[in-house]
């Protein structure tokens, strides 16, 4: 399925892992977009887990959910966030989807009786998913991250892919390295000697880099970038320099102000081309990043938080980025303050403290660890008319708190905390039990996006501004159909459902009991795009500047 004239981008990592290799990617695809080019931005990750939906999140950070359901790692939402459009599966590749489809076909006898090897066959179906990948997205440009360092053994299979490719069609193919130059406090001074190491390591693969993005805490200087250009065999204007920053969205600005859509363009015989898609609005959003009018307070209380002595808040990096979405476009700037649930749970933190924020969101989670400390929160918040946003175990919580406390049912709870419980008002569907007790896990999940009928004269109504929704799901339990009437008759309000009414998408409380108490099913954070906040969210920043 190759593609004819198909121009590829490789981008890997050297020196360090978490240098900001997703966003790199991202910013390219997005000054490419900006040059009139149809940009396909795909993810390797060199994990043998067919997908990221059983990865730790307090290990590798969020899964992000695609339209189609598959659940992938969170720089696909940077991808998203930054082309601002939805990206097929095909742009996600694991090794574990590899070699799992080359012992399907050996299986299969697809290989002729051959013997099966990494090489070529591994290899060829990687290359086979990068040019599917192209063909399927109708794109001009693949911009491809491989996942990890150079010198992982695990990645190695990816850039000698990357290499062959070079190889059939040298014109066609750029390769980046991410790197990271050190300033150690002690020496004072900007190193470039790992850059240049792994960059002799990446040769040793058989691959050149033609451009290196230098990651450090200042500007590279003339000086430095001279030295990897001589010492790397680069040319000094390829050397671009990548400092720290304060907001993410100014990498694809600087790039342009380095001019690296127009070396990346000569490099590849490409002409720039007139479009729609320039960096005006770009440009206007990163603006008011920088000169918010006021603040907003807000607390995110979860659960996959601590990581040994550090706060791993990428558990949560879709939501975090949908509240600064909505934020910034209010001329707000958002003020984040992470809680553990358990702290509450152990009376580390006092309920009374949350009535210094502005607003509370409680994201999705899955497992029993800290779920009654949420429990306290929810029902201390709502008595107390802070405004709270709850996104899918978020808004489980929110009824099992309204069950137990207004409704009256002593115990009620989740099956997911306890499946002998009597009053289960969040609970399994009949159909999904069989799957369950079979321990067929996966075919239990709700994943990807499903429509929601919304109830006019709700909050949730209002803030979309239309009576039917789409929206990407991740979660495995669902209110309770029996308990449905009770709760209504109790003043939860379900203001939206599935079309045939048995799933229950969104809950919430009128205004004039609660300034904003609302929780969805489903995930809004996936869909917050910087240039297209999310709707809910946008809503409950409002509530909370007004709070």
């Amino acid at each position: 399925m190759k593609k004819k004239g198909h121009k590829y981008i490789f981008v890997m990592g050297g020196v360090m892992s978490g240098v900001g290799k997703g966003v790199a990617s991202a910013s390219i695809g997005k000054v490419l977009q900006a040059n009139g080019y149809k940009v396909n931005l795909v993810k390797v990750d060199p994990y043998l887990n067919v997908d990221a939906g059983t990865m730790n999140p307090t290990e590798h950070g969020e899964t992000f959910v695609l339209r189609s359901g598959l659940e992938t790692d969170q720089d696909m939402g940077n991808y998203e966030r930054f082309l601002g459009r939805d990206l097929p599966e095909e742009n996600y590749v694991t090794s574990g989807m590899v070699y799992s489809k080359v012992i399907e076909r050996e299986r299969n006898l697809e290989y002729d009786g051959k013997c099966v090897e990494a090489i070529p066959h591994v290899r060829d179906e990687i290359v086979d998913r990068f040019e599917k990948a192209a063909a399927i997205n109708g794109s001009q440009i693949s911009v491809i991250e491989i996942g990890g360092t150079v010198g992982d053994f695990q990645n190695a299979m990816f850039i000698e892919a990357a290499r062959v490719m070079k190889s059939r069609n040298p014109d066609d193919i750029l390769f980046i390295m991410v790197t990271y130059l050190p300033i150690p406090s002690k020496v004072g001074e900007m190193k470039t000697k790992p850059t240049q190491n792994a960059i002799r390591q990446l040769n040793s693969y058989g691959v050149q880099p033609d451009f290196v993005i230098g990651r450090s805490e200042e500007e590279l200087d003339e000086r430095r970038k001279d030295k990897i250009a001589e010492q790397c065999n680069i040319r000094p204007d390829h050397v671009i320099s990548a400092p720290d920053i304060d907001s993410i969205y100014d990498v694809p600005l600087n790039f342009e102000r380095d001019g690296l859509s127009k070396l990346l363009l000569k490099a590849l015989k490409l002409k720039k081309k007139p479009t729609k898609h320039t960096m005006k609005e770009w440009a206007a959003f990163a603006k008011k990043v920088h000169n918010p009018k006021k603040e907003v307070h807000i607390a995110v209380i979860g659960k996959y938080f601590s990581t040994g002595d550090f706060v791993l808040s990428d558990a949560y990096i879709s939501v975090i980025e949908a509240i600064k979405f909505s934020a910034y476009n209010l001329g707000a700037k958002p003020i984040l303050t992470w809680i553990s649930s358990g702290d509450f749970e152990t009376g580390k933190k006092k309920l009374s403290e949350l009535k210094k924020f502005d607003g509370i969101i409680i994201p999705g989670g899955f497992g029993t660890t800290g779920i009654e400390g949420k429990i306290k929160v929810i029902k201390y918040i709502r008595e107390n008319k802070i405004p709270y946003f709850g996104l899918c175990y978020g808004m489980q919580l929110a009824v099992v708190e309204y069950a137990r406390n207004v409704l009256g049912l002593k115990g009620a709870t989740t099956r997911e905390m306890d499946k002998d419980a009597e009053h289960l008002v969040i609970d399994i569907m009949e159909d999904q039990k069989e799957k369950i007790k079979n321990r067929n896990y996966g075919g239990t999940m709700r994943l990807g996006v499903y429509p929601a009928q919304l109830k006019k004269g709700t909050i949730a109504r209002k803030a979309y501004g239309k009576d039917l929704v789409e929206e990407r799901h991740r979660h495995r339990y669902e209110v309770n159909p029996e308990y449905i009437g009770q709760l209504e008759t109790a003043g939860l309000v379900f203001s939206g459902a599935s079309p045939n009414k048995k799933l229950m998408e969104i809950a919430e409380l009128s205004k004039s009991v609660h300034p904003f108490f609302l929780g969805t099913q489903f995930h809004p954070e996936l869909q917050a795009r910087p240039l297209l906040p999310h709707p809910l969210f946008t809503e409950f920043v409002k509530v909370c500047l007004e709070h």
